[in-house]
Formats: C-alpha cells, structure tokens, sequence
C-alpha cells in the first residue's frame, strides 16, 4: 500500500520539480531566434501581429503554415508578440514556464498512477513517505529536464510541442480522476466532470499540435495496464469511453489530410516505397531510444539522405527482434507489452509510415510524449523492488545515484541549450558531425545577417558542392550572389544571378542582378534587368521557407 501521504506533500513536489526545471533551463533566455521555421512560425508570420477578431477567426479557420491547423498555439505567439513584439527572450520564456509546469503535472500524473494501481508499494511510515516523495521528484525531473527535451524547450518554433504536452499530460491526469471516481462510485454528475475535463484538454492539445491523436489508443493501453480495466467483462465499456476521443482525433486527421492535400501534398509509395517506409521507421525507433537512453551528443537537426544507407536495415531488423521478443514476453508479464505500446504508439505519427515523405530521420521533440508513461512504469516497478529488497543504507545508495543521474542530465541540458543560442551556432553543431548542402545553406544564412559576407560565400559553396547537381535549386546561386554583392565582388555575383536566372527567370534575381550591374558601371543592362524585376525588391531571406528548403537538399553526395 501507499503511504499515508501529508496534506500538500505531492503538492510541493510537484511545485518542486517546476521550478528546479525551470532554473535548469534559465540559460535559454540568452538564445535569440534561430532561420529554421522560427520566421515562418514567429518573425515573418502576420497572423499574429493583433489580437482582433479577425486574429481569432483566421486563427481557427486557416491552415498559416505548412497546413498545421494550429490555434491555441497560434493564440500563445500572438499574445508573446503583444507583450514582447519580436524580443526572442520573451518566446523562450513562455516555452520554459510551460514545460515546467508539465513537469510538476508529471508528479501528480505519477502519484495518481501509482496509487491507483498499487504499482509502487511501500509500508506506512514517515520514511517511507520521504522516499516515496523523492521517487516522484525524479520521475518528474527524470522526465523534465532529460536532454531529449532541449529541442522542445528551447527552439521557439515547437512551442506548440510543449503547449500540446501541457494539455495532453493534463487529460491523462483526469482521466485517471474520473476512471478513480468513477470506481469510488462518486454521484454520476461529479465522474462525468472529470470525463468531460479531460476530453476537452485532449481537444485543446489537438489544437496546439495534432501529434496526440493518438490518446485514445494510449488511454487503452493505461486501462489494460496497470489499471487492469481491460477485461473480458468489461471490454465494451471501457472502449466505449474512448468513442468521443476517437472522434476527436478522427476529426482532426481529416482536418491535417485536406490542409496537406491543399499545400504540398504527399509523397506516393512510388516516391518513397512501403519497404522504404519500414526501414526507416525501424532505424529511427532504435535511435529513439538510443536519445533516451544514452542522450550525449545529440544533434538540433538529423538529416535524411534520400537513398537510405543499409545500416538502417539491420537498425529496422533489430527493432522486429525486438518488438517479437516483447510480444512474447507480455504474454506472461503484461507490463512489458505496456511500456513497449506506450512508448510506440505516440511515435507512430511521425515515423516514416504515416508521415509524409522523406523527412527529418530522426528529431529529439518527438520523444516528448512517447518518453512519459514508459518512464513512469518503469520507474515505479524499479523503485518498488528496490525499497522492498534494500536495507535503508542501500536505499540511500540508490537516491544518491538517482541524484547524481539527474546532475549529470542537468550538465548535458545545459550543454546542448548553447547549441541553440543562434543559427550559426546551431547548424556549426550539425557540420560539425553531419554535414549537408542545407546545413551550410541556413549557416550561409546567417553569416550574410552578421555582416561575414566571406565566410557566407564559403558556405554557399559547400552547399553547391554537395548538392546533386541534375536538381540543383536556383535559389543556392541567388543566395551566393546577394553574398557576392554585399562583399562589393560584383563581377562574382553578376555570374552567380546569371546561373540562377538560366534554371528559374525569379523577378528578385534580375533586381539584385540590376543593382550589381549598375555597380560596376553597366547602366544600361541594369535598367533593363530592374523592368523586368517588376516590383520585386528586398532581400532573398523572404523566399525561405524555414526547414521546408532544407528538403531542397535531400540529393546529397556522399
């Protein structure tokens, strides 16, 4: 049995865990915005420049960006912009607030599951109490400040990560309150209140981010195990309760097809084959769990060459091993097959097997949901075999090795929030152990707005070099010339728009040719170029569509 706990004991852990997560990630106030969808979600996006009617009603109603149907998240940007305009300090700090208090909601999560289920066991007594309110400060944190959670802390653009957390971690919680109610059998209008909350945080999760469609499938796993709800008798019931979270979740899918359909579309079985699909699903849960298990080094971008390299198939043939052994195993010990379903089901809308294309191979912010509910089965089983096997002196060897696992995550957070403290420093990280055309295409990027036109020229060049020359993007010469043009080396940027005009005639690159022209002397072919510019002026920055044209650069040599 649980100890009798004090009043507001879970209450202070969790308020604990809050804002030791919070100091944690104090550091990424001092990160700025970063040229990786940061000025599709924030800087160049309109939509949240008021907070009018109109704002509320396209914000509902459009697809802004990438066709994600995303209001509430769009509803949090809009109010950081009212408050801090484009100040990044202030997008960072609404990131870093939300995900502690995910954390401290972690705490009660935990609590609730545990007891409800009896998973943790301890004896009734004051030390007991102690060691049970500390085994739920490291769940907590375990989860809250583990490395593979950097990405969705610190990069601006995944506020909708966290926010989608906020409401997910919160249904599931309610979830629990009413399945607790309703065994108590508490009045029937008090069981349906906490239903009701709970199916409202889910449909406000699936307006911050629709990767929670999946919660209704979680949710079963729960009732199976530990809840031990999924029985023979029991069945239609318990699956019954899930029809309205279906038809949330089917609601919203249809929503995210159609906006796709509306945009880029999707890529075909002939483009990217089901076999294709496979491997790569299966090679990115291994390093999934690879992030989670040994998170060193991890990178704030993983690319994806278009030809898969064959290390990916004994990868994908290790993850069935796997999966068969765990099959096998949960025929007898059910918990096993529910930590395997409760980290894999909330990856399945971003493995290569629903997601569109060939993508990022693997990202850290997708382990955010499918990390909490194994960590906290997991956890409770551990520590209950530990308390109830250990003498006191061994139980506290244990904590200090908890608390030592902690600091040591602590020290890698802050670690890999640097990497994100701008673009530069970021896509530095990623040359500097997975280069690629695009990398040195958004670093190029960068050092044009820092005023480094050279080191910027180099760039663009190493990104012509690796990119497949048959599909090379136009825009990369533009880039190169506008650097070119900045370094006052006009001859060079009058070739560079040359190149770019021959594969696609944009109406910018004759303006920025125009200006060049008109530099070296050239009045009359740049009066000529500047009218067939039309109106087009500015810099090239506003035909870059955050990583969307790193997907430009999937044809890289090897």
């Amino acid at each position: 049995m649980l100890p009798i706990l004090k009043k507001n004991s879970v209450g202070i852990m969790s308020f604990s865990a809050g804002v030791i997560c919070f100091l944690v990630y104090l550091k990424a106030l001092t990160c700025g915005f970063v040229n990786w969808e940061d000025q599709d979600y924030v800087i160049n996006n309109v939509l949240i420049r008021s907070l009018d009617l109109d704002f509320f009603i396209d914000a509902f109603t459009t697809t802004p960006v990438y066709g994600f149907w995303l209001p509430l998240t769009w509803v949090t940007f809009a109010l950081d912009y009212y408050f801090w305009g484009l100040n990044p300090f202030g997008y960072h700090l609404t990131n870093i607030m939300i995900h502690s208090v995910n954390t401290g909601i972690v705490v009660l999560l935990a609590s609730r599951l545990w007891k409800q289920s009896d998973l943790l066991k301890f004896e009734r007594s004051t030390s007991e109490t102690n060691y049970y309110m500390a085994v739920l400060l490291f769940v907590a944190l375990l989860w809250g400040i583990h490395p593979a959670r950097v990405e969705s802390v610190v990069w601006v653009s995944e506020r909708k990560d966290v926010l989608n957390g906020l409401f997910t971690i919160s249904s599931v919680l309610f979830y629990l309150r009413y399945v607790q109610k309703k065994d108590a059998l508490f009045r029937k209008s008090i069981v349906c209140r906490e239903f009701v909350f709970s199916l409202l945080l889910f449909s406000m999760s699936l307006m911050s981010k629709s990767i929670s469609v999946i919660l209704p499938l979680v949710l079963l796993v729960i009732d199976w195990y530990p809840l031990g709800r999924l029985r023979k008798d029991n069945f239609k019931a318990v699956f019954v309760e899930k029809i309205p979270y279906f038809a949330f979740s089917i609601g919203i899918v249809i929503v995210t097809v159609f906006s796709r359909l509306n945009q880029d579309g999707f890529n075909s079985l002939g483009e990217f084959p089901l076999m294709v699909r496979l491997v790569a699903s299966g090679n990115s849960i291994i390093e999934y769990l690879v992030i989670l298990l040994l998170p060193f080094d991890i990178l704030p971008y993983y690319h994806l060459a278009y030809a898969i390299p064959k290390i990916y198939v004994f990868k994908a043939i290790a993850f069935a091993v796997l999966f068969c052994i765990g099959i096998y195993l949960g025929k007898k010990k059910w918990w096993v097959t529910a930590i395997m379903l409760g980290f894999l089901i909330p990856l399945l809308p971003i493995l290569h097997l629903t997601a569109n294309g060939a993508q990022i191979i693997i990202a850290p912010r997708y382990t955010y949901l499918p990390s909490l509910i194994p960590g906290i089965l997991i956890t409770g089983m551990v520590f209950s075999i530990f308390v109830n096997t250990l003498s006191s002196v061994y139980r506290n060897i244990l904590v200090l090795l908890s608390g030592a696992l902690l600091v040591l995550y602590m020290v890698i957070t802050g670690q890999l929030i640097g990497d994100w403290k701008d673009s530069g420093t970021m896509w530095s990280k990623v040359i500097a152990h997975q280069p690629f055309a695009g990398a040195y295409f958004y670093r190029g990027l960068f050092y044009v707005d820092s005023g480094q036109y050279s080191a910027a020229i180099d760039d663009y060049s190493k990104c012509l070099e690796n990119t497949d020359q048959s599909e090379l993007p136009d825009s990369i010469y533009a880039f190169r010339g506008e650097a070119f043009a900045r370094d006052a080396k006009h001859l060079e940027a009058i070739n560079d728009f040359n190149a770019a005009i021959s594969i696609y005639p944009h109406q910018l690159y004759y303006y920025h040719r125009s200006l060049s022209l008109n530099a070296i002397g050239m009045v009359k072919e740049a009066a000529e170029d500047m009218e067939k510019a039309g109106n087009a002026s500015g810099q090239m920055r506003r035909f870059v569509h955050g990583s969307r044209q790193v997907n430009s650069f999937d044809n890289v040599k090897n």
